[in-house]
């Protein structure tokens, strides 16, 4: 006798029930890294205020399209010198505690500075270096040297860290079986070589603004983001926003 899921059926004077539960559950699982400041300056052109994102909804929405299950997420980003202004660190430093309530590993380093002093020096061996004529070189001086701010800022070493850990953790320690990387920053493409040729994957994802053409129509999965995705299925919740 042959018995369908759900069915009642009776067999040597004794009533069967046979229950089937089948899951469709990816077989394959994912980290996700996001490259804080890279999402923040390419997500703005698609919303006024990209800190609506919620992550966690994000990271499943892109890990659902490529069917994967999701591990965790690491979110890597600068914090700003306290100095450049109280109100701004602490907004930053309450932003990353939100994430970390969330679930959401966070990685920072701190904003790096380039004073006047050390821009003018760089400039100045450069434009030695050049052979130019006596009138030329004080014009280019006065535009390139001397007109210079205060201090320049400059994310570092941010870029390092997500590499590294990509590596290690899908590698190394094989915690994943995928690299699911939210940033539209070419420089990533060796990393992502690498544990290709290892015979696991890396895949990007961005919002089409700032996503490297070599990211999208190289060798690797992608997904660019829309409008639409963004504003459909990755919102923090109203009373979040409140």
């Amino acid at each position: 006798m042959t018995l369908l899921a759900g069915e009642c059926g009776v067999y040597s004077n004794k009533v069967y029930l046979v229950t089937l539960v089948c899951f469709d559950m990816p077989s394959k699982t994912a980290i996700v890294f996001i490259d804080g400041n890279n999402w923040y300056h390419n997500s703005k052109c698609f919303l006024s205020k990209p800190a609506d994102i919620d992550f966690n909804k994000l990271a499943n929405f892109i890990c659902t399209h490529f069917e994967l299950n999701l591990v965790e997420i690491v979110y890597y980003n600068s914090v700003p010198d306290i100095r450049d202004g109280e109100a701004m660190y602490y907004r930053h430093l309450m932003y990353l505690s939100d994430l970390e309530k969330q679930g959401i590993k966070v990685k920072t380093r701190k904003l790096q500075t380039t004073s006047t002093k050390e821009l003018k020096a760089e400039r100045t061996i450069l434009i030695d270096s050049l052979d130019l004529c006596e009138v030329c070189k004080p014009l280019i001086k006065q535009t390139f040297v001397d007109m210079l701010g205060s201090v320049q800022k400059k994310e570092k070493g941010i870029d390092i860290m997500i590499a590294v850990d990509m590596i290690k953790r899908c590698m190394i320690n094989k915690e994943c079986d995928c690299c699911i990387l939210i940033s539209g920053d070419a420089d990533f493409i060796p990393v992502m070589q690498i544990i290709k040729d290892s015979g696991r994957e890396a895949i990007t994802s961005m919002v089409p603004y700032g996503y490297s053409r070599q990211l999208r129509y190289g060798k690797f999965r992608y997904f660019i983001l829309k409008r639409s995705d963004l504003v459909g299925a990755c919102l923090k919740d109203f009373k979040e926003l409140k």
